[in-house]
Formats: structure tokens, C-alpha cells, sequence
């Protein structure tokens, strides 16, 4: 039902995720992160919960393997989850339970991990691995073109409808939020073009919320 990569950027400190499903609305229920501490993706058949548990684990100290140990053991139905995180050191972590669905499979990388379930082919999480570690820019520019790959590589067995892709960098809110709730068609694809209309604006809108009276324009009447 699901495929994602869950990343850092070494450079930046930023952590991220993104995620493409059959389901409706996946960047609601699925990526969690924390600005400093981690990034988790919790999927299949989503327990959000375990996000939140996760990145409370890695904010107390453990590492990433024995945060997601510690919440996948308070999870009685821990079999049916599929989790990947990675902390602000870049250390991964992964889980995926007896009972993730169809065809499966996870690809520790770089500074990165991705998982993917009901997939078309074990080569898409693969192929969103190498494709991270080979691209270069914005940690959000990397997410999306690895999400690209995987759509390209084969994604799903049957169509996604809904994708998304979040980042964290200094701040107490997401540097990068944009989801497509629900597409009949390629929300990955619409999800690329949303992110290249943001990019150019989004540190603006940092400068609005650090400092309003540095702030740019919106552009539009009342405030050319």
C-alpha cells in the first residue's frame, strides 16, 4: 500500500520523508519528525502512534535501533507495521512485520532508508536508495526524485493516489510540508511540480515567521 524514503541531509541537518500510497491522505497518518532528533515513517498498516513513540525514544538518548525496539515492543499488533527511522547522527533503523503486506521489502543507504509494501517489484525500494545517494541539492529535491524512481522502477502493484514529502531543519514547525491528498492520477508527479513552485518561495516564508519586518511581499493586491 506504501512506499517511502526516510532521510538526512549532512550537510543541512535536515531530516525528511517521502511517501507515496494507494490510500487516501498518507502524509497524514504516516511521516513524523522531530527538527535535531529523527524522521520516521510508520506504514502498511498505520499505527501513528509509533511515530511519535519513536522520535520520543531518540529525544531521550536511545539510538535509532532501540527506539523503534522499545515502541514496536508496546505495540501488541507490531507484526502488521512496516517502520523505517533514522536519527541526526544518520544512523537507520528498520521493522517490518510478519504480516506487511504483498510483496515487500527495505534498502538501508546513505544517510537514508526506504521500505515499500504491495509493491510491484522488490527493485523499487532499490532503485529510491540509489537514486537518493546519486542526486545532489535540496534535501527535498533528493526525497522527490527518489519517490520518481520508485514510481518509474514500479511502484505499486496497483495506482497510488496520494503522496507527500515533509522536512524539518532548525525550527519548531516543518521547513517542507506539501502533500496530495488524493489524485486519480501520478500524485507523485504532482507532487514534483508543487515542489518546484514552493522551492523558490519557501525561504520567504522563514523570513516572515523569524522576522515579519524583513518579510517579502506576498505579491498579491493589498501587498505588492
Amino acid at each position: 500500500m506504501t512506499f517511502s524514503i526516510t532521510a538526512r541531509c549532512p550537510e543541512s541537518g535536515q531530516l525528511g520523508v517521502a511517501i507515496s500510497s494507494s490510500s487516501i491522505a498518507v502524509g497524514a497518518r504516516c511521516p513524523w519528525l522531530l527538527a535535531g532528533v529523527g524522521a520516521v515513517s510508520s506504514q502498511n498498516i498505520t499505527l501513528p502512534l509509533l511515530g511519535q513513540q519513536v522520535l520520543a525514544h531518540l529525544e531521550q538518548g536511545q539510538s535509532a535501533e532501540q527506539a523503534l525496539a522499545l515502541a514496536m515492543a508496546e505495540d501488541r499488533f507490531s507484526d502488521y507495521r512496516q517502520v523505517t527511522v533514522i536519527d541526526a547522527a544518520g544512523a537507520t533503523a528498520h521493522f517490518s512485520g510478519s504480516q506487511t503486506l504483498g510483496t515487500w521489502n527495505v534498502v538501508s543507504g546513505e544517510n537514508c532508508v526506504a521500505a515499500g509494501n504491495m509493491l510491484a517489484d522488490r527493485a523499487v525500494i532499490a532503485a529510491m536508495v540509489k537514486t537518493f545517494e546519486a542526486t545532489s541539492g535540496e534535501l527535498t529535491s533528493r526525497l522527490v526524485a527518489a519517490l520518481q524512481a520508485g514510481v518509474v522502477a514500479g511502484g505499486e502493484q496497483g495506482p497510488v493516489h496520494s503522496a507527500a514529502v515533509k522536512v524539518v531543519d532548525d525550527y519548531a514547525w516543518p521547513l517542507v510540508d506539501l502533500r496530495v491528498d488524493w489524485s486519480e492520477q501520478d500524485p507523485v508527479q504532482i507532487l514534483a511540480q508543487l515542489w518546484l513552485d514552493y522551492e523558490p518561495q519557501m525561504e520567504a516564508y522563514v523570513t516572515r515567521a523569524l522576522d515579519p519586518r524583513e518579510a517579502p511581499s506576498y505579491g498579491v493586491p493589498g501587498d505588492e
